[in-house]
């Protein structure tokens, strides 16, 4: 295999075009996605966390402490990523429409 050749009718010059467009594309979606990431890793206050499930601070407290909710300790404030407290509210909700057909 060291020998091989591959002959192609395409020019050299539209070739590498062909390939940096490749790379371009895969590149700027693999970028994209790192920005979805970033953005539904994203860490809220406590207020901004009760405020989404509806709910007070101190039941906030309560859920944190049944873990229903995650909450994480940065230096001496606590914070909760978005996308866990949207998962949390949609299992509360389930859980009170199972309760509701008893």
């Amino acid at each position: 295999m060291k020998n091989d050749f591959v002959l192609t009718p395409i020019p050299l010059e539209q070739l590498r075009l062909m390939i940096a467009e490749t790379v371009t594309c895969e590149l700027s979606r693999h970028l994209e996605q790192a920005a979805i990431t970033k953005i539904n890793d994203e860490l809220i206050t406590r207020k901004e966390a009760a405020a989404l499930l509806g709910i007070s601070l101190p039941t906030l407290l309560e859920f944190t402490k049944t873990g229903k909710v995650t909450g994480y300790r940065i230096g001496t404030r606590v914070r909760y990523k978005r996308t866990e407290i949207i998962d949390s509210l949609k299992q509360i909700q389930v859980a009170k429409y199972l309760r509701r057909l008893q």
